[in-house]
């Protein structure tokens, strides 16, 4: 099998590279966000002079060894059926053997299992050395029930909290006393030893909060559950590290601005999908004293639980001025904007300088030599700036492509990239290292309009974490900078070549394209004419449906104006709704906006009744539609942030059943179609189809999280052969591939399509030639599906190389 350059280097050094092995997976609901710490590692560790060796531990907590492109996938859903069903997990023997080859391992896994002490105990017992805090710190720490005794007794502030045990009949009994007591009118009810989002829930009444602690019980996510009062006040959460004396060192802690009324709060999707929901400031809103006051706690809590390398602490300044820690996290999150980097670029770290500081202090504790580890980049590599954000509903979208595309292009040893904000008003913002971690478009804005006056309250926290930590007096000067505010005509004057990591609005729909090709400057994708196409969902659909290609399909569908529709009577609406259904032969509807994202606005319409509720909502220029307001709706829908004027309405096509469930997958035929997504790379001046990915959806429509958050969302890359045969697949690769010819795609691009796994003939859903390119996107899974692995750095550096630069 031929090789990659990546994969060569890796066998070459392979003997005297530092081993590390690589734990990610294991059996807590976390575990999708596990996968993402593991690809961050990888992502920085790996290279010259290190190899990562990954071990992934299924549900079951059974072992078994991967491949490094498997950390790219979305969620562990992806290839845990394929384990099942053509790997063995790995013996103990063979467990031990593999990770006594290894010179460390650096446990990635989340919740329990993972946190709670488990696999450390495993290692210790083995005398396996690894990253992180000992078994018996985890194992109290990961308590919350346990922790928040420990400090108490220890004399630090505590709210009051109470323990329900699964197989006890007196739970009732317990929280009527506990809410009378404390007097409390709302509590959050969570799993004693759980992550810190997962599984939580707000409630405002003993019946609600025995409701929940149910739903704890009856899902297994623990068999003991805590409910302690809401805290009134503001949320923080901190890293601490230790230095080259195993003193323990708070970074500049990160406040928390969210909406908790109507019983919300910080939760698993607001801490790990970029969203106005929530705010991240850091340095924080409070005083000074406050955050010293936090720093000195922190570490003294870091002390008392006997925990070493790192961690991330949550906690409470309440309205009276108590500082209340209420989470104790054993391994922080470690996604690529997670508070673990965002908080060490603060004062001055990059990514690989935060994880080879973790793995060295580990090193140190256990006597083990780290190689002194050099990155040879290329004296003169050529510039690529990189433009993201935008003031669209996929602004935040681009925000994470961009921001990966800008990290991973930093290890390139051909190109230099330079990362550019596209802020909500036109400007552009060029971005030094540490604000590019923010988690949206309007915090980095914030963040740049009022550099100056954060930089005079953070000097101080930055100047003496560094000083603890023994790092350099001087920050690295061509990452941390200033940041610049110039034009849109400055910005593309000054560059010779840029990557476009904008989605929708004018990057996508050829306005930026040909502003560019006019000035001379090389860009990635298509050029203007394709991008005005395919932005155009109903111009598209009508350009394909007029080649009349033989097996190539459009959907059904009618457009119509926002506003008409908005002034509509309600039995001009109710003619419609049945017209429509008539004239597109349907009894169900997908709506969305003519011109936008791929996610926004999109939504099933079962009935009359949810047409009404979708034009209110688009008429009060509503961001977000909470779940369950639309029939059959388990997520919540991003809508577009500004009123779309018109709105394009389609055939419901009813599809096979796909589910992954207990590491199988489950396949029921029903009316041959299939949704699929498929990737397209300009190879050698000819577009080349990737292979095909199945998108197991798990409500109505793909939401935004399953498009483009790691950790949710089941791609299947390529199909299975149950599924559709061999031939059928290369039909449709082919089709494909003469849809891109005709539309004159450029470079790259992504085209979804309805499938009929019996024929081979496909139905086009729309191209976007600029697709996501966020970390676990499934144009990675494609590319790495091919013979030969396309590693996500080298499919980065083939686009710009198919655009002549």
């Amino acid at each position: 099998m031929p090789k990659t350059n990546f994969r060569k280097n890796l066998e070459k050094n392979s003997k005297k590279n530092f081993r590390i092995a690589l734990l990610t997976g294991g059996p807590s609901l976390e575990r999708g966000i596990s996968l993402n710490s593991a690809r961050s590692i990888l992502d920085h560790l790996g290279g010259e002079g290190i190899e990562i060796v990954p071990i992934y531990f299924n549900q079951k907590k059974k072992a078994f060894k991967i491949s490094l492109d498997q950390l790219y996938s979305n969620t562990p859903s992806d290839f845990d059926f394929k384990l099942a069903q053509n790997f063995s997990a790995l013996t103990q023997k063979a467990l031990l053997k593999l990770l006594k080859s290894t010179d460390i391992v650096f446990p990635a896994m989340h919740g329990p299992f993972g946190e709670d002490g488990q696999i450390q105990a495993f290692l210790e017992k083995n005398n396996i050395p690894f990253v992180g805090s000992p078994s018996k710190a985890c194992k109290l720490a990961f308590d919350k029930f346990n922790a928040n005794e420990l400090i108490k007794r220890h004399e630090f502030f505590t709210l009051p909290s109470v323990v329900l045990k699964i197989y006890h009949s007196d739970h009732g009994k317990i929280l009527k006393k506990f809410f009378k007591k404390n007097n409390i009118k709302r509590a959050i009810v969570k799993p004693a030893s759980g992550g810190s989002s997962v599984g939580v829930f707000s409630v405002s009444s003993v019946s609600e909060a025995l409701e929940k602690a149910d739903t704890i019980f009856s899902k297994r996510m623990d068999t003991r559950v805590v409910v302690e009062p809401f805290a009134a006040g503001t949320e923080f959460t901190m890293i601490i590290l230790e230095n080259r004396f195993n003193l323990p060192v708070a970074l500049p802690p990160t406040e928390i601005e969210t909406d908790y009324t109507e019983n919300q709060f910080f939760d698993f999707r607001r801490k790990y999908l970029p969203t106005r929901q929530v705010t991240w400031h850091c340095p924080p809103r409070f005083d000074k004293t406050v955050i010293e006051k936090i720093q000195a706690q922190g570490e003294q809590l870091f002390a008392l639980l006997g925990m070493r390398d790192f961690s991330r602490f949550d906690g409470w300044v309440l309205p009276n001025g108590n500082i209340w820690f209420c989470d104790f996290n054993p391994i922080s999150g470690m996604e690529q904007n997670s508070f673990l980097f965002q908080q060490a670029s603060r004062i001055g770290m990059t990514h690989s300088d935060i994880l080879l500081h973790i793995v060295k202090k580990a090193c140190e504790k256990h006597n083990i030599n780290f190689p002194n580890i050099q990155k040879n980049m290329a004296q003169k590599r050529k510039r690529i700036s990189i433009i993201m954000g935008g003031d669209n509903s996929e602004k935040q979208v681009s925000l994470m492509s961009g921001t990966n595309t800008w990290l991973k292009l930093r290890h390139s040893k051909t190109y230099k990239p330079e990362p550019y904000l596209l802020d909500t008003k036109n400007n552009i913002w060029h971005l030094p290292y540490h604000l590019c971690l923010n988690h949206t478009v309007e915090e980095i804005t914030e963040n740049c309009k009022n550099y100056q006056k954060a930089k005079v309250k953070l000097g101080e926290f930055e100047e003496r974490a560094r000083l603890k930590l023994g790092l350099l007096r001087v920050k690295n000067k061509e990452e941390f900078f200033e940041p610049q505010k110039m034009t849109l005509k400055k910005f593309i004057k000054d560059s010779k070549f840029i990557f476009i990591a904008l989605h929708g609005g004018d990057g996508e729909n050829g306005n930026l394209q040909k502003m560019l090709k006019k000035m001379g400057v090389k860009f990635n994708g298509s050029d203007e004419k394709a991008s005005r196409l395919c932005m155009d969902k109903w111009n598209t659909s009508e350009f394909i449906k007029n080649l009349h290609i033989k097996n190539i399909n459009t959907i059904p569908e009618k457009v119509i104006s926002t506003q008409t529709l908005l002034k509509f009577s309600n039995l001009d609406l109710k003619l419609f709704w049945l017209n429509t259904q008539k004239e597109l032969e349907t009894t169900t509807l997908i709506v969305k906006p003519r011109a936008d994202g791929c996610t926004a606005g999109v939504v099933h319409l079962y009935s009359l009744s949810d047409l009404k509720k979708y034009l209110k909502i688009i008429k009060k220029n509503t961001l977000f539609v909470p779940k369950e307001t639309f029939s059959n709706q388990i997520d919540i829908i991003e809508m577009p942030s500004t009123q779309p004027p018109e709105l394009l309405f389609e055939k419901f096509i009813e599809t096979d059943i796909l589910r992954v469930k207990s590491g199988k997958l489950k396949y029921q035929h029903k009316t041959g179609w299939v949704e699929m997504t498929v990737g397209v790379v300009e190879s050698n001046g000819k577009i080349k189809s990737f292979n095909p990915s199945i998108t197991v959806v798990a409500g109505e429509v793909l939401t935004v999280e399953e498009k483009f958050q790691g950790g949710t969302g089941v791609n299947i890359t390529p199909p299975p052969k149950i599924i559709i045969s061999t031939k059928n697949l290369d039909k449709v690769k082919n089709l494909v591939e003469l849809v891109a010819e005709k539309v004159d795609l450029q470079g790259y691009a992504r085209i979804d399509i309805f499938v009929h796994v019996k024929t081979g003939n496909i139905i086009v859903i729309e191209l976007n030639t600029l697709p996501g390119l966020t970390p676990s996107t499934v144009f990675y899974h494609q590319a790495l599906a091919e013979n030969p692995k396309i590693f996500p750095l080298e499919l980065l550096e083939k686009i710009i190389k198919n655009s002549g630069y």
